[in-house]
């Protein structure tokens, strides 16, 4: 298949026949449609399976995600629910499915290409138990990244392998099973293909590979001409070996006249086995884990990072105060957290990190913190935020309080590179001590947090410590599902200044934040009604304000279209609009890449100074992406509005390629556009704060870290501006031990490479993952990238639990009431010399499961009534591994065929009668 973002992309953006790889006939089958259809599909099926249990019907309006989470969580929760998360694991997928491309394209196994078959099923079968680890650790970022290139490779096996030439309609098993064999491979003295002087002739494998079913994929050179002889090639113009007899290629990336049927097939098979991985891995995390790490889920984690010194206890007190009230006015509702993070610091100790879905253990959290120590002025707060950071899924919502400035300021620059990795807010409660105050240094006591906070569109809120009760409102305004950023400005040195913004009819609760001393505003509507800064409750809006925090909430019936703010001020200020809608956008900075399978692949870091840039944007409506119309996506300063207006092409289901020339030093992304439902017209801004660099880094994580062993990560620099010394630093947020070169030498477009060694302590337990910061500096300049590494113990157990039914009682034959009447299924089951069995539930039917004999092999039984037609039992092992067993008392030969065909390859007794 074709690589990432769609071949219709190409056909506009890129020039020339070796990067337009545009199917003849219209097609559009490529990694990133494949990669969509089978996890919307997974999705909606395992959707249907939660809703069903919790009693409500799955019934989404649209096939958008916006439309399946709204179905998904169902209709029994109040209020809005957004599908940026959703949208945000998607592309995150899809991102990291282009990277293999790019990052991997002369790694045979990577493309299951010059016969690599055994080293591409490893790359799977190796990925997938680090994806079950991962999300049995709620690691659920690092499984979406490995997910996304294990979906690559196992699609690649269809499209360059002969697979479907040789007759086979259905997924080969044995590529996501490594206990199963990988059989009749072509050695290497086996002639494969046929002489193709045009490179694109039909049937090119030779009749007697077909006869004796001998499984090749085609020698893919793109340094070297180099291959066995007799060989088939890939193909393209990138692969040098396609010139050397046997000529041509049997890759089926692009559809043309010779190959549409073998095309066809590749992409249908690649489609069902992609379902299939995504099935097993299901099965292995459970219906509300794999939702979880699909990114579909209510609310933000609601994420407190607490100062615990000598002076804090009423923070701690007023912390507890707002997560019980949170907890207890929003359960229930779309915005109830979906998930509750704790990240306690003292000095010099930090952390540990509680995380948990339970609102009752998080308040027990709270409250068990104590208050004392911290002698001297500095505390490691930077520390406990990189944890925060490194925890919380992206775009959330972290909240910090603290009376005292960070003793590890070191870390700014990689609190700064995770907020933009992440594109999460940080938002500063920040009181003084009278103590504390005695000994600070004058007025940049706290400005390091206000520089973080602005970078990540958060609000650095000083008060005392009696005026915090008050201030904390804002996180009662922030912890929703539908939060969005309508405007975000800064000044300073301050000025008077006028702010407009639109407002539409979607929009709910929005609210004004100010934060400054010293300052008067007036706010204007849309009938050039105006109230002032004065009047606390007036037409227009209600006003607080408690220490350097104006809160302005926007009356329920607010007008819809152009607002103005007037600010008077000459002391630096910000001002920020929020509200909740459903209208929201992701984005992220992607390259173009060339080679055999040209695309585009995320980039990590800040953009060039001075070089054009390109963003993915996928656009929400309420009503799916056609209920919106985008105007304008431009780069504006948030220190003084100043924009750039960005190029775009639309690239269906909502995605937006944004392009520009250059970008400004500093900037934030505004969408402008209309919501056809009500026709009014929409803004919404992203909150990071991003800015450029000279400076380019770049590295690839090529596997799993195993406990115990060194890991060696290449990497290399580049720098646009003047060359010299550059200072690497590197941070990770598990202390694992590193080496690493201190600085490198750059001449000015030239990479220069080197190698930093991270060693994971013996001890570190399976599925954790750790999230790297690799830095390279000269003066000012500086620029990032931010890695997440995966832990796995080498695996050793590949067979799953076997699962089998030992006795069927069936009374429901002739019964005309099934209510009446029961039908009971007894198994057995024993993960044999394996790891052991580590859950076993049901997967299909209303029944009743027991275990009735705990030995091994254990024993349980289903009891279900005659109008619960089907059973299925699922057993997982420590590591992963799945087995079933199925039944069902239907009469209907047509059900057997094909719950035995989605159930081939599985260790399963199915029982079907």
């Amino acid at each position: 298949m074709a690589s990432l973002l769609g071949l219709a992309v190409f056909a506009m953006v890129l020039s020339g026949p070796a990067l337009a790889f545009v199917p003849i006939g219209g097609g559009s089958d490529t990694h990133v449609t494949i990669t969509r259809n089978a996890l919307l599909q997974k999705v909606k099926g395992t959707c249907e399976a939660v809703t069903e249990n919790n009693d409500y019907e799955f019934k989404p309006t649209g096939n958008s995600p916006e439309q399946i989470v709204q179905a998904c969580l169902g209709p029994t929760a109040t209020g809005d629910v957004s599908g940026a998360k959703f949208h945000s694991a998607l592309q995150e997928i899809y991102l990291q499915n282009g990277l293999v491309d790019r990052d991997f394209v002369n790694s045979a196994p990577h493309h299951f290409n010059s016969e690599a078959f055994f080293e591409g099923r490893s790359l799977i079968t190796d990925g997938m138990a680090a994806i079950k680890a991962n999300i049995r650790n709620e690691n659920f970022k690092a499984a979406r990244e490995t997910l996304g290139k294990i979906l690559h490779t196992l699609q690649d096996f269809y499209s360059h392998s002969n697979w479907v030439e040789l007759g086979n309609t259905d997924p080969y098993p044995s590529l996501i099973r490594a206990d199963l064999p990988i059989e009749n491979i072509a050695d290497v003295n086996t002639r494969t293909c046929s002489d193709c002087a045009s490179g694109t002739c039909p049937d090119p494998i030779l009749p007697t590979v077909l006869e004796k079913q001998k499984l090749t994929s085609g020698y893919m050179g793109i340094f070297s001409s180099k291959k066995p002889s007799g060989k088939c090639s890939h193909g393209g113009v990138s692969d040098e070996t396609s010139r050397i007899r046997p000529r041509g290629g049997i890759n089926k990336d692009v559809r043309h006249k010779d190959n549409e049927f073998y095309y066809d097939a590749a992409v249908k098979v690649a489609t069902a086995a992609s379902l299939e991985l995504l099935e097993d891995i299901r099965l292995a995390a459970g219906d509300d884990d794999f939702l979880r790490m699909m990114g579909i889920a209510r609310s933000s984690v609601l994420c407190f990072v607490i100062d615990t010194t000598s002076s804090m206890s009423g923070e701690i007190n007023e912390t507890l105060k707002v997560a019980s009230e949170i907890i207890a006015r929003k359960r229930g509702t779309q915005d109830e957290p979906s998930e509750y993070i704790l990240v306690p610091f003292n000095d010099p100790k930090f952390g540990p990190v509680t995380k948990t879905a339970d609102p009752d253990v998080m308040k027990k959290e709270i409250s068990k913190l104590t208050s004392g120590g911290g002698g001297d002025i500095r505390e490691m707060s930077f520390s406990a935020i990189q944890l925060a950071l490194t925890t919380a899924p992206a775009y959330s919502n972290i909240y910090v309080f603290t009376d005292a400035p960070a003793k590890d300021a070191d870390l700014k620059d990689t609190l700064a590179a995770l907020i933009r990795t992440t594109k999460s807010t940080v938002n500063f409660f920040m009181t003084s001590s009278s103590s504390r105050r005695r000994r600070s240094t004058g007025g940049g006591f706290f400005n390091d947090y206000k520089d973080l906070a602005l970078a990540s569109g958060g609000q650095a809120i000083q008060v005392t410590k009696d005026q915090l009760p008050q201030a904390t409102a804002i996180i009662l305004d922030t912890s929703t599902s539908a939060l969005v950023t309508v405007l975000q400005q800064a000044r300073n040195p301050g000025k008077p200044d006028s702010f407009s913004f639109d407002v539409d009819a979607s929009l709910k609760n929005i609210t004004i934040y100010k934060t400054g001393s010293a300052l008067t505003f007036t706010l204007t509507n849309p009938n050039d009604i105006t109230q002032s800064s004065r009047q606390t409750n007036g037409a227009l809006a209600a006003i607080s304000t408690v220490g350097n925090l104006w809160r302005t909430t926007l009356n329920a019936d607010r007008a819809s279209g152009t607002w103005q703010i007037r600010i008077t001020s000459n002391i630096p200020y910000t001002v920020k609009v929020t509200g909740q809608s459903t209208i929201a956008f992701i984005y992220d900075f992607v390259e173009e890449f060339g080679g055999p399978h040209p695309g585009y692949a995320l980039f990590t870091g800040r953009p060039q100074a001075g070089q054009p840039a390109t963003l993915m944007l996928p656009v929400m409506g309420r009503e799916g992406p056609d209920s919106l119309k985008v105007k304008e996506v431009s780069l504006i300063s948030v220190s003084s509005s100043a924009s750039v207006v960005a190029n775009t092409t639309s690239m269906g289901d909502g995605s937006i390629l944004v392009t520009v020339s250059s970008v400004p030093e500093e900037f934030v992304i505004l969408l402008k556009g209309t919501d056809t439902v009500s026709n009014t017209d929409f803004q919404r801004q992203s909150t990071t704060q991003m800015s450029v660099s000279k400076v380019n880094i770049q590295a690839t994580v090529s596997s799993s870290l195993e406990p115990g062993k060194p890991f060696t990560l290449p990497f290399s620099v580049l720098t646009n501006g003047a060359g010299g010394d550059f200072t690497i630093n590197a941070q990770n947020d598990r202390d694992f031990k590193m080496d690493y070169p201190k600085s490198l030498t750059l001449k000015p477009g030239e990479y220069s490479n080197g190698t930093l060694t991270i060693t994971p302590p013996p001890e570190t337990l399976s599925g954790t993952d750790v999230t790297l910061t690799l830095k390279a500096s000269r003066g000012a300049d500086f620029n990032y990238v931010v890695l997440r590494l995966s832990v796995l113990e080498k695996i050793t157990d590949f067979f799953p639990p076997v699962c089998k039914i030992i006795n069927i009682v069936d009374a429901c034959s002739h019964v005309s009431q099934c209510k009446d009447y029961v039908w009971e299924v007894s198994a057995n089951i024993t993960d044999g010399n394996g790891t052991g069995i580590e859950s076993v539930r049901l997967n299909q039917g209303n029944g009743t499961l027991t275990k009735v004999i705990d030995s091994d092999p254990a024993q349980y039984r289903y009891k279900a009534s005659c109008c619960a037609k089907v059973f299925e039992m699922v057993a997982v092992d420590k590591i992963g591994n799945v087995g079933k067993c199925f039944h069902s008392i239907v009469r209907s030969a047509s059900l057997k065929v094909r719950m035995r065909r989605n159930y081939q390859g599985m260790s399963t007794h199915d029982g079907l009668t």
